[in-house]
């Protein structure tokens, strides 16, 4: 079998502009945290399987709404500001174009271009104004200016998966278990698996990102419940 170089190939690398891979990863491991931790907590405390049903319902509510919200202002927010910096770059372009770039030569002559090789390619650029604009955006701010993340995909992506990630706790209470320690087991198992998937963006060891996932929310879980079971609810309401 041929092995055709990576050059070669008309998509090689993951997409990682695209605005839902992040937020999907962290609204999905933020929902199963939160519920496994506030299950635990109020678990911990002695309230109802009722209760316990209510508690989650509600946390899964308002921490799918919360994280839709987050996400689309952080997303949205950081391509206004890469926006103004653009058009700060464009102003720049259009006033000072022989100084820009000159800052564009000096800039390939730090990596190691000879500086007429690099003052070549920079006037060469020069001569078209858009392409000049997106260049000097690369260099200078290390973002594609085209090529920015979706604030509503990032939005609904961190929606969807928090409210998946933190039903899978409650499913046990929903079903019509009533020991809390099914419900953390079932958990458990669910930040194990969405660290393992999590692994094949990466290419990471499934098990060390699972393992890594579980520890991390044995941890939250461990502190609700010590909380919970300090402050304690009288007659398990």
């Amino acid at each position: 079998m041929t092995d055709t170089p990576a050059a070669l190939r008309e998509a090689h690398h993951a997409d990682v502009s695209g605005g839902w891979l992040r937020p999907a990863v962290f609204g999905a491991m933020d929902g199963l945290v939160t519920n496994i931790a506030l299950i635990a907590g109020v678990g911990g405390g002695g309230v109802s399987p009722r209760n316990i049903v209510l508690t989650g319902t509600a946390g899964l509510v308002a921490g799918a709404i919360s994280m839709g919200l987050g996400e689309y202002t952080s997303v949205r927010s950081a391509n206004e500001q890469v926006a103004a910096e653009v058009a700060k770059e464009r102003r720049e372009l259009e006033r000072h174009p022989e100084a820009e770039a000159r800052e564009l030569a000096d800039a390939w002559v730090a990596r190691g271009l000879p500086r007429d090789l690099a003052t070549q390619v920079a006037e060469a650029v020069r001569r078209d104004p858009e392409e000049a604009l997106r260049v000097h955006v690369r260099e200078e701010l290390g973002v594609d200016p085209d090529d920015q993340p979706s604030p509503w995909a990032a939005a609904i992506s961190s929606f969807l998966f928090f409210s998946i990630g933190a039903l899978i706790p409650l499913l046990p209470y929903l079903l019509g278990a009533t020991e809390l320690w099914l419900t953390l087991a079932v958990g458990g198992l669910g930040l194990f698996v969405a660290g393992a998937v999590v692994a094949r963006f990466t290419n990471r060891p499934w098990w060390t990102s699972g393992l890594r996932q579980l520890l991390l929310g044995a941890a939250a879980a461990g502190a609700t419940y010590l909380i919970g079971s300090l402050i304690g609810v009288p007659g398990g309401l």
